[in-house]
């Protein structure tokens, strides 16, 4: 059974009865005992659980995912299945409650058959947790995977899962997605609730890692919209989002820069895949100019810290919450003490001051997109980093922290914004990894942006490429 086959074709080869659920979840439950002792996505799986819920879906159920397995970050609440945002704070919590995007999920007939690793309270890019040790890339097993959504893109791209949610708050779905040759879209803000235990988040959005844009487009449609009680939420879009990624984009105006928010270094394949991609794009017959980054020049390392932080400390205090304990240092990695440290030194005005400088910035931002329909960056602006290279645990690591940003320095920039923003592998490198751009449309504009993405996989396809591993190919 070909489990790299996307997740829409797989839910109707169910609803046809060609394959029936059970058979599919066992596929992927064998899958995942035969690699995960290597590659280490996973945290907890549910095969009794899982199978249970696929004995009880049949064929004709119209349902769009019905009896399609799938994976869940554990950034999410999940009933009855272990709740740790990778660290020891939490202990062995286990949640009576579906976080809303994961009834979600269920809501359209999917299987769950289990969690996946991140960093530490979803901090670093690499998925590296003191707790349950690092993930391997199926790529190249010396590397990282990426992170936050490190554990669901290692599963995706080893075919031990269709596809998997993640979560990405700085970058963290279109990093993994980058490092693993998938596709990886962060939504708008407020596009998906993140209810019913947070509100309003400013930063983060959960989504799927997939290997199609397709799969990403009907994933959407399953996980947007309002849920009672949000305070704020994206509009709702003039057509499914999958229709959007089934129709031609129609003649863009794109512009691409290298120039990135941080001073990093540039990868040259990394540099190359823009100006291929820009090739590419031309050759579509959209227009493609180099433009002026407007981040050049503005440092926001300080602030965005500090506002990234706080849901961080955030994680920690409801860890020893859950769990009846107080915050001490022995409960955390390095870099998550001293960025519950940072947090607890700073005022509420510092906070809502750092937020509004952050409001500010956005609005010079923004305004590029005016002038076009889609921005080009690099994905990355290096080639996946070797395991314990980015170490959260190091005796300085909030050095470890500001050399990331080195690392994955064009994503966060969107999270801030609150942009819609894909990675997707167009291309791979001589090095054979996978090499990806990043592409981000307008405020609320993930369907334009999906139009373009789909033309791209139709132009070039990806989603055909396995990592060379004999183990790994099905």
């Amino acid at each position: 059974m070909d489990l790299f086959q996307p997740a829409t074709e797989l839910a109707g080869l169910v609803r046809a009865g060609e394959v029936n659920s059970r058979e599919l979840t066992e596929a992927v439950l064998d899958r995942i005992e035969a690699l995960d002792g290597e590659l280490n996505a996973f945290v907890h799986v549910d095969a009794e659980g899982a199978l249970a819920t696929a004995d009880a879906i049949g064929a004709g159920d119209d349902r769009p995912f019905a009896g399609v397995p799938i994976a869940v970050k554990d950034t999410a609440a999940v009933a009855g299945m272990p709740y740790t945002l990778g660290s020891d704070a939490f202990g062995d919590f286990v949640p009576a409650h579906d976080a809303f995007v994961v009834r979600r999920l269920r809501e359209a007939g999917f299987v769950i058959v289990g969690k996946t690793n991140l960093p530490e309270f979803g901090i670093l890019p690499v998925t590296e947790p003191r707790r349950f040790g690092p993930t391997r890339n199926p790529w190249d097993t010396e590397r990282t995977p990426g992170g936050s959504s490190g554990g669901a893109a290692a599963a995706v791209a080893a075919g031990m899962v269709p596809l998997a949610h993640g979560s990405d708050g700085g970058g963290s779905i279109r990093i993994p997605a980058a490092c693993c040759g998938l596709v990886g879209l962060k939504p708008s803000r407020g596009r998906i609730s993140r209810g019913p235990d947070q509100g309003d988040d400013l930063l983060v959005q959960d989504g799927v890692l997939t290997h199609t844009v397709a799969d990403t487009a009907a994933l959407l449609d399953v996980l947007a919209g309002y849920e009672p009680g949000d305070s704020t939420w994206a509009p709702t879009p003039a057509e499914p989002f999958a229709a959007a990624a089934a129709r031609e984009p129609g003649r863009l105006r794109i512009g691409w820069t290298t120039t990135a928010p941080v001073d990093a270094p540039l990868d040259p394949l990394c540099e190359r895949a823009v100006h291929d991609a820009a090739e590419l794009l031309a050759s579509l017959g959209h227009e493609v100019d180099e433009v002026q980054a407007p981040w050049t020049g503005q440092s926001l390392f300080e602030v965005f810290t500090m506002v990234f932080g706080t849901p961080i400390a955030m994680g920690l205090f409801f860890g020893t919450q859950v769990t009846g304990r107080e915050p001490v240092e022995e409960l955390v990695e390095p870099l998550s003490w001293r960025i519950w440290e940072g947090v607890r030194q700073r005022s509420a005005l510092d906070y809502l001051l750092a937020r509004t400088q952050l409001g500010a910035f956005t609005r010079g931002v923004v305004a590029l997109w005016n002038d076009y329909d889609v921005v080009m960056t690099p994905a990355l602006a290096q080639r996946p980093v070797r395991i314990g290279e980015i170490d959260a645990c190091s005796a300085e690591p909030m050095e470890d922290f500001r050399r990331s940003g080195e690392f994955t320095p064009y994503t966060a920039i969107f999270n801030v914004t609150g942009q819609p923003a894909i990675s997707v592998p167009l291309f791979q490198g001589e090095d054979g990894l996978p090499l990806g751009v990043q592409l981000a449309g307008r405020p609320a504009g993930e369907g334009k942006l999906l139009s373009l993405a789909a033309q791209l996989e139709l132009a070039r396809p990806w989603s055909g490429r396995r990592p060379e591993a004999r183990e790994l190919q099905q």
